[in-house]
């Protein structure tokens, strides 16, 4: 039986590692404990179930085996550890459905799933949302719910369709939750996966004050080196964001949580390896960790940056490198140089040359370069960490490092001459 204490302290939220020779025991990290759970199929129905243990450290490696000796021997009897406990909560308070409020079933949700198993931005999001937008419910029975009264609550909100969506589907989840628990009767509808379906959709980006629709902008040749002049007047942490959306395709949640230990010296030059946890497919079983050759100015910022961190190389001001620069600051920034923005009027700032645009607007910029340049798109969708369709996807599992590398020192040879094009020219 072995465990690495050190190997538990650095879990991330979201991660966990198993137990040797307690097949199921496994250590499970959120972003507040660490919680002995024990993962097992039901021998009543076949479902894949798990049941907390307790708390690591409180709870020691030997003590958390001998728990999850008992519970496997009960799984052994033909019992179901996990279903006996809500059965037995259940008989226990016979009446609980009937004063159990919405906000206590959001906030169980919130304790026994959310905190668990997402990241920190995720969890501080649902929690948001769930502390300001059930004002209307919060306080009436859940079991009591109406279909009128969940749909006014997602009506009245409807003007914000993004969040509104995502609120709807964190409410549905929380039911499904709440049903599985046994906190809500079985014959309680979950009115969130019915009501408001395919009519929550965002009608687009609003500038000063009219909507311009769902724009997917790529900025012209002639623009992509108006901006690349101007980047400089920004902060140094916003214009080095920016300018590796445009030298390596990767997406803004992956540059602002870059770390030095990613970073390697290689044969054909430097080498930023991704890690699969870090980039938007962590949950596809076919992705891999993202390699991205540093070339040009990609490779300049980051050789900079890391004679200055040691740890992430865009730090969060006043963290002490402890947390990195969240994409939104990188966002709100190119926001309040642009023309039309009216944050702060009364601040004196210069103004962007190249208009209605958005970080993620640069990388689709590098994916258009590329495809005009000749770039395969099995390489391309590689670039851009795209998992490829299909069976493609299942049989094709070549790595396309040298292909990478060769197609981006193309880009940024191609990415430097736009730089230097007179603004008149008419490319």
């Amino acid at each position: 039986m072995q465990f690495d204490a050190r190997a538990a302290k650095l879990l991330k939220p979201g991660e966990h590692i198993m137990v040797d020779g307690c097949p199921g025991l496994r250590l499970v990290a959120s972003a507040t404990r660490r919680t002995w759970i024990y993962r097992f199929k039901s021998p009543v129905d076949g479902r894949m179930r798990q049941k907390a243990i307790g708390q690591w450290p409180a709870l020691s490696l030997v003590a958390a085996a001998a728990a999850w000796e008992a519970l496997r021997s009960q799984r052994a009897a033909g019992g179901d550890p996990a279903m006996e406990k809500r059965e037995s909560a259940a008989k226990r308070r016979p009446a609980a459905a009937a004063g159990y409020t919405v906000r206590q079933l959001c906030d169980d949700y919130l304790e026994g799933h959310i905190r668990m198993h997402r990241a920190p931005a995720g969890i501080k999001e649902t929690e948001r949302l769930f502390r300001k937008r059930l004002d209307d419910i919060a306080g009436k029975q859940a079991a009591a719910l109406t279909r009128a009264e969940a749909f006014k609550l997602l009506e009245d909100q409807s003007g914000t369709p993004v969040s509104t969506g995502q609120l709807r589907g964190e409410l549905a989840a929380a039911w499904d939750y709440a049903l599985d628990a046994g906190r809500l009767p079985e014959s309680s509808p979950n009115w969130w996966r019915l009501i408001m379906r395919g009519r929550l959709r965002s009608k687009g980006k609003v500038v000063e004050g009219k909507h311009i629709g769902v724009v997917k902008r790529v900025l012209s040749g002639v623009e992509t080196g108006q901006l690349i002049r101007w980047l400089p007047h920004f902060t140094s942490i916003v214009d080095d964001a920016l300018t590796l959306y445009l030298w390596t395709c990767t997406r803004g949640a992956e540059i602002c949580a870059m770390e030095a230990k990613e970073i390697t010296h290689e044969a054909d030059g430097m080498w930023w390896t991704v890690p699969k946890a870090k980039t938007k497919n962590a949950r596809h079983p076919l992705a891999t960790d993202l390699r991205v050759p540093l070339v040009g100015r990609s490779a300049a910022i980051v050789r900079r940056r890391m004679a200055d961190y040691s740890g992430y190389l865009f730090p969060a001001r006043d963290s002490g490198g402890k947390t990195h620069t969240q994409q939104a600051v990188i966002q709100t920034q190119v926001h309040y140089y642009q023309p039309y923005s009216k944050t702060r009027p009364e601040h004196v700032r210069p103004r962007l040359p190249v208009s209605h645009w958005a970080p993620h607007d640069l990388r689709r910029t590098s994916r258009t370069l590329l495809a005009s340049m000749g770039c395969p798109d099995s390489v391309a969708e590689a670039i851009l960490g795209h998992v490829q369709p299909g069976i493609q996807g299942t049989y094709n599992r070549h790595g396309y490092d040298k292909e990478r590398r060769q197609w981006l020192v193309a880009l940024d040879k191609k990415l430097e001459e736009l730089a230097a094009m007179p603004a008149s020219s008419p490319r």
